[in-house]
């Protein structure tokens, strides 16, 4: 009968790593000290007690968050002393309506409505149509310019990344600026 123990070296690997799992387990559930820890208004200096300015313009003493749940009958005695002094409607009264000032003027003031600026219009198409390249056989393509370039397109071509060609015909050329959605057509040009 075997019981796992014919290899030393794994064994004291096992008991090593049991007992340090061991303490670690020591180490976390057993208490280490009973003394509490030091309050956070301990270490604050008690001769000067620190101001601040409230809503109401009233300069009061900052209190420190205190982690200690305990009643504190100073505090809640500061929270008594305030009055209530609203604008002047008893929020315990029904009907009781706070003085709201009358606007001035006849009451037709006159709304405006927004009309939003004007859509400007496309900039124009640059290209210029100046002739046909035909060859039997082969499918209508025109010359296009624009400045010193030269564009040779069939129907359906795009034109210097930006211009489509849609139509054909003998003494125009329809053109679409892909970019800002315009159409134009281009009249043949002599020269």
């Amino acid at each position: 009968m075997k019981l796992g123990t014919e290899n030393r070296k794994q064994l004291i690997v096992l008991a090593v790593v049991g007992g340090i799992a061991i303490l670690t387990m020591a180490y976390e559930f057993w208490p280490v000290s009973s003394k509490p820890a030091p309050a956070a208004a301990q270490t604050a200096t008690p001769g000067k007690v620190q101001m601040h300015r409230s809503a109401s313009g009233k300069m009061v003493p900052v209190v420190e968050p205190r982690l200690d749940p305990t009643l504190d009958l100073k505090l809640l005695s500061q929270s008594e002393e305030i009055k209530y002094e609203g604008n002047g409607r008893n929020i315990f009264v029904a009907g009781s309506v706070a003085n709201i000032p009358k606007p001035r003027g006849n009451g037709t003031a006159v709304a405006k409505t927004f009309t939003p600026p004007p859509v400007p219009p496309p900039p124009p198409i640059t290209l210029k149509f100046f002739g046909f390249a035909n060859r039997p056989g082969d499918t209508k393509k025109v010359f296009l310019s624009q400045g010193e370039d030269i564009f040779i397109a069939a129907e359906g071509d795009i034109v210097d990344r930006r211009y489509r060609v849609l139509r054909i015909s003998p003494t125009a050329v329809d053109v679409e600026d892909v970019l800002n959605n315009n159409r134009q057509s281009l009249p043949l040009t002599q020269g």
